[in-house]
């Protein structure tokens, strides 16, 4: 029999606010936290979505020293189980339940933690229902569909006191760590812009028709908290990405949150005074693809800062020298930073210093892990013992994800708009029309 949101979370309300503490996740201390999570104690798991990166958080699941059990793998498609399975099992010798249902995974009171690597429109939702029933999440980015779902994830996890890492992976990297700390300190003077950018060389994807859902897809469960329609061709298998916004949040949300965060982070800002973007459908035009796949923003801060974003997603060529990354500008120099470490130049353009990671993380490959991801999946559960700060908090990670539902919000209302630099609240009476979306009845997030 199936359940809806709202009749599920009743029943498991009573449960969750038994397990909720007084105060926030990040303010309590490692005495607390142990009670709750014994520093030696077992942690218990499932991964929800078994897509592109579910296999990034397995070396970390899999690591002795972590001390967790995966429990259950779960998907709407059986044949991502089937997969997922064999995928695993080269490198966890137990046996992991599988289930296609997260609502079943997520009223077992066994369960300490859930991975949630859905498609976008489930992130917000799934991660609120987790928390209610007293589990710790490590959310994929983006953390949100949408503003007023940005706002609700960060409430909850205040609301239910529970360890929440969003899924944004270079935060970990020990290098952009450095150097971002010597930025701060005035390694290249006074920090006045930054340049994020990202290039890719997606190709054609089908014009969607109606279609039956394929074999074993559970589209009824697919969709969620999305108001129900007829499912068309390719929809479920990564392309929901590009086909509307009823379940994607485009490039920005998809990739542009990653070099976002570390521009954000770099500059010290928080929500900028004004929006604009220039963007639009280039390549391709008569394909299935129906938002922009080229995207220049402009995020104007208070104190003369601004971020700039240059998107391509189906055009390859490497204008920065690579393929992702960040240009941070001071009065002194410059830094560029990635995945793979960062340089240092002076204003004369010479390289005084520069440093590369040991190791590996995928950069423009769907999917995967690396080095990094496995720190930050390690960091969430340090976090949950109270062995460790996160380096993620969703508190940190849904400022950085505004500035994608920002540019997503002008692309979509053909227009610029200021922006409240201590609230996040858009003036724009347009654009506030897509601070939210029309949800599934019975499926709202609510707290």
């Amino acid at each position: 029999m199936k359940t809806s949101r709202r009749s599920f979370i009743k029943k498991t309300a009573t449960a969750a606010a038994g397990i909720g503490l007084v105060g926030t996740a990040n303010a309590m201390s490692a005495k607390s936290y142990r009670n709750i999570i014994g520093a030696n104690d077992r942690i218990n798991l499932a991964i929800q979505g078994l897509g592109r990166r579910y296999s990034g958080f397995i070396d970390g699941i899999a690591a002795k020293e972590n001390n967790v059990r995966l429990k259950y793998l779960c998907d709407v498609m059986p044949s991502q189980l089937e997969k997922a399975q064999i995928k695993v099992g080269k490198k966890i010798d137990y046996k992991i339940k599988s289930e296609s249902d997260i609502r079943n995974i997520i009223n077992d009171k066994k369960i300490d933690a859930i991975f949630m690597a859905t498609p976008d429109h489930w992130h917000t939702p799934g991660a609120i229902m987790a928390m209610q029933a007293g589990k710790h999440v490590y959310l994929e980015k983006p953390c949100s569909h949408n503003p007023y779902e940005n706002e609700l994830v960060v409430a909850a996890q205040k609301k239910y006191n529970k360890i929440v890492q969003m899924g944004n992976q270079q935060r970990s990297s020990l290098e952009s760590q450095e150097i971002i700390t010597d930025i701060h300190k005035g390694a290249i003077g006074d920090v006045y812009k930054a340049v994020a950018f990202y290039t890719n060389r997606r190709g054609k994807v089908p014009v969607p028709v109606k279609a039956n859902p394929p074999g074993g897809l559970d589209w009824d469960l697919f969709q969620g908290p999305s108001p129900r329609k007829e499912y068309t061709h390719d929809t479920w298998n990564y392309n929901w990405h590009w086909y509307g916004w009823d379940f994607g949040t485009a490039e920005m949300g998809n990739n542009a949150t990653h070099e976002l965060d570390i521009a954000r982070w770099a500059l010290d800002v928080k929500y900028p005074e004004y929006v604009d973007v220039i963007a639009g459908k280039r390549q391709f035009k008569d394909d299935g693809w129906e938002m922009y796949d080229q995207m220049e923003a402009t995020f104007t801060f208070a104190d003369n800062r601004v971020i700039q974003w240059d998107g391509d997603s189906r055009n390859a060529y490497k204008k920065y020298g690579r393929g992702r990354g960040t240009i941070i500008y001071g009065s002194k120099g410059l830094v560029m930073v990635d995945r793979d470490g960062y340089e240092l130049y002076d204003l004369k353009g010479k390289l005084i210093r520069e440093k590369k990671s040991s190791g590996s993380e995928g950069g423009l490959a769907l999917g995967g892990g690396g080095n990094l991801t496995t720190r930050h999946v390690t960091n969430f559960f340090d976090a949950i013992r109270g062995k460790a700060k996160l380096t993620s908090s969703i508190e940190v990670g849904a400022v950085s994800q505004m500035l994608t539902h920002y540019a997503n919000i002008s692309y979509r209302i053909n227009k610029g708009f200021n922006v409240d630099e201590n609230s996040g609240r858009i003036f724009d009476r347009d654009a506030m029309k897509l601070w939210s979306r029309t949800y599934e009845p019975g499926w709202e997030p609510k707290l």
